[in-house]
C-alpha cells in the first residue's frame, strides 16, 4: 500500500473520462483526507452525519461532501445546509425530509435513489417496482427542493464475479428505463467500490466509491 497521493494516482489512471471519483474517507481522520485534498481530490464520501459535520468544520470549503450511507430522517437537518449529493435516498419518508430541510436551507439538494439489486438482506434501498409507482405517481418528481441526479446501489458481497457483473448490469437497465421513462434529465449511477469498480465501470458506472484502497482499511 502506497501513499494516499500515490494510490489515488494509480487509481485515476484506471478510471475513464467521465467517471467521477468518490474518495470514500468514513472513519479516517480528517488528516487523511487532508492529504487526499492535497493530492487533487475534491469529492469526499461520508457514512454518517456526526462525522460528515465534524470534517466538514475542519476541512477546505471548496471540498464536495457526498453522503453516502443509510441516512436516518432526523439527521437530515445537520447536512442540509452544505451537503452536496445524497447517494442513499431510499424511502419516500427520506426524500421528503430531505426537500423540506433544503427548503428550510434555501437550497436545491442533489439526490440519488438507492436501488436494492444484492441478494444481501442487510443491503437497503428500493425495490424497483415500488420506486416506479412513486415515480409515476408523482410523489417523488413533485419535490421542488431536491434534485434527483440518478440511481445508486452496491452489488453482493460475493466471490462470483458474474453475480457482480448481472446485479450491476440490472441496475444500469434500470437508470436507462427510468431516464426513457420519467427522468430524462439522470445523469448519475453510482456503483462500484475498491473491490469492484472496474466492473461497475464496464456496465455503465459513472461514479465510483472507492476507500480502502485509497486510504487504506478502516479504523473503526
Amino acid at each position: 500500500m502506497g501513499t494516499i497521493a500515490d494510490n489515488l494516482t494509480r487509481i485515476r489512471e484506471t478510471l475513464p473520462a467521465g467517471v467521477v471519483l468518490v474518495a470514500v474517507s468514513k472513519f479516517h481522520p480528517a488528516e487523511a483526507v487532508r492529504e487526499a485534498y492535497e493530492a487533487g481530490q475534491r469529492i469526499f464520501g461520508e457514512s454518517r452525519p456526526q462525522e460528515l459535520v465534524a470534517k466538514h468544520a475542519l476541512l477546505p470549503d471548496d471540498i464536495e461532501w457526498h453522503m453516502i450511507g443509510h441516512l436516518q430522517t432526523n439527521k437530515v437537518k445537520y447536512i442540509a445546509p452544505f451537503v452536496s449529493l445524497v447517494h442513499s435516498v431510499d424511502s419516500l419518508r427520506l426524500a421528503e425530509t430531505i426537500d423540506r430541510e433544503a427548503a428550510r436551507v434555501g437550497r436545491a439538494i442533489d439526490v440519488l435513489l438507492e436501488v436494492r439489486v444484492a441478494r444481501e438482506e442487510t443491503k437497503f434501498g428500493w425495490e424497483a417496482a415500488e420506486l416506479e409507482h412513486f415515480l409515476q405517481d408523482g410523489s417523488l418528481t413533485g419535490l421542488r427542493n431536491i434534485r434527483i441526479r440518478g440511481l445508486m446501489g452496491m452489488a453482493s458481497l460475493t466471490d462470483d464475479p458474474e453475480q457482480v457483473k448481472r446485479e450491476f448490469a440490472s441496475l444500469r437497465s434500470f437508470f436507462e428505463r427510468l431516464r426513457t421513462e420519467y427522468l430524462p434529465e439522470i445523469d448519475t449511477l453510482s456503483m462500484g467500490m475498491s473491490g469492484d469498480y472496474p466492473t461497475a465501470i464496464d456496465q455503465g458506472a459513472t461514479m465510483v466509491r472507492i476507500g480502502s484502497s485509497i486510504f487504506g482499511e478502516r479504523n473503526y
